[in-house]
């Protein structure tokens, strides 16, 4: 079968560790579903994995692709939950594993014809979901939806900023907290993704580092060191700031004393919880939200959507259609 394979790591030039190969196709065992996947989505971990970030080089070559959905040998129609581990392990939390992995950390990822998964990582798809919708959710919806709701305990009437609006986690923090009745504000650096944040959901938009309106109860942050300052400084009294990435740097000045002063809450999160995943799935379609597909691209295309994602120039989330399987 055809797939997009690390091959090779660079941090200088991690596009040139990629390869469109011939890979053996995986077969079905027990306790694994095999899946014919029809669309599957880029995201930035797979570029650290290709820069060697994260990912050691003993694990490599590995299938990419983070994201998936697609039909089970058994015929059903599936989409991916990527985290895997052992709930136990975790006090019962899957995320709080300390084997944890995603999806092409340990096992071959969904830029594939098959991918071979974990039953407890296969999730019904509801026939209202596409599959090009479905395989934008493990990673950066699964993951919004776990600051929010389970992290942050956002409620209806929270005021909320969202730090990088355009990505994939800001701009399904942006409509998830807008559809749970939360009034949002969010930052970009450019009047376009601005102009996207407004149209997924935000009530404001900013520069990055302006001053709001208002102080907030909630602040999602996935930039790091860029906007870290700036996202205490927004917080109200007692408020909470929620992080899962750093992608400006992982060492900001910590402020402590405004973190004691003003009594602020600094919450970590990674991934979701299947539960998590599925509850998630019922709101999109309580709430009739869709994800933010900003491009589906051809599988040979997968070359220059990894170079867009480098770039910054995507809104929302690439997906990728699934090479033919063999007929």
């Amino acid at each position: 079968m055809r797939a997009a394979v690390a091959v090779a790591q660079s941090m200088e030039d991690p596009l040139a560790g990629l390869s469109l190969e011939e890979v053996a196709t995986p077969q079905a065992q027990p306790g694994w579903t095999r899946i014919r996947v029809r669309a599957a989505s880029l995201n930035p971990h797979d570029i650290w994995t290709l820069r060697g970030v994260g990912h050691p080089a003993e694990r490599i070559p590995m299938v990419l692709g983070c994201d998936g959905a697609g039909v089970t040998d058994a015929g059903d129609d599936v989409v991916i939950h990527p985290v895997l581990g052992d709930p136990n392990r975790g006090g019962g939390d899957v995320t709080f594993d300390p084997r944890r992995a995603l999806l092409t950390e340990t096992v071959n990822g969904a830029l594939a014809e098959y991918v071979l998964v974990p039953d407890s990582c296969v999730v019904p798809k509801p026939e209202w979901l596409s599959f090009e919708d479905a395989a934008t959710l493990g990673i950066v919806w699964g993951t919004a939806y776990r600051m929010l709701f389970t992290r942050a305990r956002l409620r209806a009437g929270d005021r909320v900023l969202v730090q990088g609006a355009s990505g994939g986690v800001g701009s399904a923090a942006i409509s998830l907290a807008r559809a749970a009745g939360a009034r949002v504000f969010a930052t970009a650096r450019t009047q376009a993704k601005r102009d996207f944040a407004l149209a997924v959901g935000a009530h404001e938009v900013f520069e990055s580092g302006a001053r709001l309106p208002e102080r907030v109860d909630v602040v999602v942050d996935t930039v790091g060191e860029a906007t870290w300052g700036h996202s205490l400084r927004s917080l109200q009294p007692g408020g909470t700031i929620v992080t899962c990435g750093a992608t400006t740097g992982n060492m900001p000045p910590a402020e402590l004393n405004r973190i004691f002063f003003q009594q602020l809450s600094v919450v970590g999160s990674t991934g979701s919880t299947r539960s998590e995943f599925e509850a998630l799935i019922r709101f999109l379609g309580a709430a009739g939200i869709r994800p933010h597909i900003d491009s589906v691209l051809p599988f040979d295309e997968v070359r220059s959507g990894f170079q867009r994602l480098i770039d910054g120039d995507v809104r929302g989330k690439l997906v990728v259609s699934a090479p033919d399987a063999p007929r």
